[in-house]
């Protein structure tokens, strides 16, 4: 069965493998130490620092089966900056909301959204909505403050 693509720039490709690479060389060496000493100062039952030390070894090895099903899986979103008539994924798109505020947004994959800085996902309410739209086609989007009214301005 075919997983689920995660679509990544190049950038975020970059950084998922760095962390990857960290977690396997740093952070799971130290947890093996901490395990270690944690054994040697007192049986393992009723451990607190042996039981902490395992919860962090867990949580380590989690992330690692996350990171490297995410970079296996990695569709790497093209930065060719070419125009596009529509919005897809990669896409800088400018807004105008029924107030007549003026949003941007960088649509992303799940893995690198941050809307704080403008990043959506292409799976939010509003990435989804604004997918395939073109230069002054107008959404409705339901999001947690009620529906929104947005109006396509420009496509980068």
């Amino acid at each position: 069965m075919s997983e689920k693509p995660v679509f990544l720039t190049r950038e975020g490709l970059q950084k998922l493998t760095a962390e990857l690479d960290h977690l396997r060389t740093v952070r799971r060496p130290q947890v093996a130490s901490r395990i270690h000493q944690a054994k040697e100062f007192s049986d393992t039952v009723d451990n607190a620092e042996y039981d902490d030390a395992k919860n962090e070894q867990a949580f380590v090895e989690g992330r690692i089966l996350m990171l490297e099903k995410m970079i296996r899986n990695a569709a790497i979103i093209s930065d060719d900056h070419m125009p596009s008539e529509s919005v897809r994924i990669g896409s800088h798109v400018i807004v105008r909301t029924e107030e007549g505020d003026v949003e941007e947004y960088t649509i992303v994959g799940s893995a690198e959204a941050d809307p704080r800085a403008g990043r959506i996902s292409n799976e939010s309410p509003v990435g989804r909505s604004l997918l395939g739209r073109h230069l002054g086609d107008e959404v409705q989007v339901m999001v947690p403050a009620g529906l929104v009214h947005l109006t396509v301005v420009e496509i980068k």
